[in-house]
């Protein structure tokens, strides 16, 4: 399970915040804050794998909270929470400790897909323990995503992390079939998200001409040959 915060000043708004998270497979939520401070101490006593943060505090203000559990090198994730208005300020301050961030209002599905969105990612790197440092930042920043605009429309970030996967996983080069197969997606889906991981660099991508007829797209992790 991964262990949640909710922090909110907001009493109503950590109530739904937290009965999002409980609905989410996957997610235990393990306390509430209402103060920067109490988030600090929470994070410090409680040691939870996420914390859900909203930006507007009465103390201290979200980014000033990410800052102090860097700066305390605590091993914990933030998904921040904030208004359309701030999304600017805070891509300026994302790193690796925050994965992404949801923008209000949001509803349940935008929620789950965050959450999933992070579920995905943190099982992923949990797999790549003999991966190099340049290796777990390309995931990262492929999969960081905000309010949508950093993956196109019809790609979803837990689909991008399974397919990344399997061809990560692989010995050798794989066709879009045999992605398909292997993740259990269709063919014209593992093509598309493949095609993305290509134009991203995180896939190297080869052409196998047959006797005739169009070539087969060949795909590998771009890192194999690192």
């Amino acid at each position: 399970m991964i262990r949640t915060l909710v922090v909110d000043d907001d009493f109503m708004a950590a109530s739904v915040h937290r009965s999002f998270a409980e609905r989410v497979p996957g997610f235990e939520v393990v306390g509430e804050a209402t103060t920067g401070t109490q988030a600090l101490e929470l994070v410090a006593r409680l040691r939870p794998d996420l914390v859900l943060l909203d930006i507007y505090l009465p103390d201290l203000s979200g980014l000033e909270v990410m800052r102090r559990l860097r700066e305390g090198l605590d091993d914990v994730d933030v998904i921040a929470i904030t208004s359309a208005k701030d999304v600017k300020t805070l891509r300026g301050a994302m790193h690796h400790g925050v994965v992404h961030y949801l923008v209000k209002p949001f509803a349940f599905a935008t929620f789950r897909e965050r959450l999933e969105s992070y579920a995905a990612l943190r099982a992923r790197l949990e797999r790549l323990q003999q991966a190099d440092q340049r290796e777990v930042d390309r995931l990262y920043a492929l999969l960081r995503t905000g309010g949508g605009d950093a993956l196109p429309k019809g790609v979803s970030a837990p689909t991008l992390a399974l397919v990344a996967e399997v061809v990560r996983d692989s010995e050798g080069e794989l066709s879009a079939v045999e992605v398909a197969q292997r993740s259990g997606i269709s063919r014209g889906t593992a093509r598309r998200y493949l095609e993305f991981l290509a134009e991203s660099g995180t896939l190297e991508l080869t052409l196998r001409y047959g006797a005739a007829g169009r070539p087969e797209h060949l795909y590998r992790w771009a890192a194999a040959r690192v």
